[in-house]
């Protein structure tokens, strides 16, 4: 027997009526691709998973979709997987039942879906790219340079309060605005107050 969800069964139920018919094949080829597959509902729509998540589905208001959690690392031979980044869900839109690939292909994606959790193949870890340098005008740094308090403190500043600082300079659209903003600046740093001071629980 299947391990069916009472909740995916609440999903198929609220789904607009187009959308059952789809829903329904959908599950049932999951589970007839892995028969020790179970459901659950993460957020508020239908998961598959077998030593982790396989995939999911999901209704909307003109179309249905399907998608796989590791469709990043999936063959994808019929060219029916799209928005796949490096580490992102790829998936397919149904808007009827003619819209299906066909058993054969369905069942062969799910099966390699569920052959790489249990192979545990893991998805490529996100690139962080690191933030560039804080680039602070000359002017700026002349205007520091005059204070030695305004300056030690905007050194001893994470780069996004020093960011949050130079910003509010330059994107001044005015020379007078942009002084005015820049002695205020030097002032507040001097006091030790960092751009949004005001707001900050005391």
């Amino acid at each position: 027997m299947p391990k069916t969800s009472p909740g995916v069964d609440a999903y198929i139920a609220k789904a607009p009526e187009y959308a059952r018919p789809i829903l329904k094949k959908i599950r049932s080829l999951f589970h007839q691709a892995c028969p020790e597959i179970e459901e659950t509902l993460k957020w508020s729509f239908p998961h598959f998973e077998y030593r982790g998540i396989v995939g999911s589905m999901a209704a909307f208001k003109n179309h249905c979709s399907f998608g796989f959690w590791k469709a990043a690392l999936m063959k994808d031979p019929q060219k029916i997987l799209s928005g796949v980044g490096d580490t992102s869900m790829g998936g397919s839109k149904i808007a009827s039942l003619d819209d299906f690939p066909s058993d054969k292909v369905m069942l062969a994606y799910i099966r390699e879906a569920v052959d790489l959790n249990e192979r545990d193949v893991k998805l490529p870890q996100k690139t962080k790219h690191p933030k560039k340098e804080v680039e602070v005008p000359d002017y700026f740094m002349a205007a520091l340079k005059k204070n030695k308090k305004a300056l030690a403190m905007f050194e001893s500043f994470s780069p996004s309060h020093k960011r949050e600082y130079v910003e509010w300079v330059t994107e001044a659209k005015q020379e007078k605005t942009r002084d005015q903003r820049l002695a205020t600046a030097i002032e507040w740093m001097a006091e030790g107050k960092s751009r949004h001071w005001k707001y900050q629980k005391r």
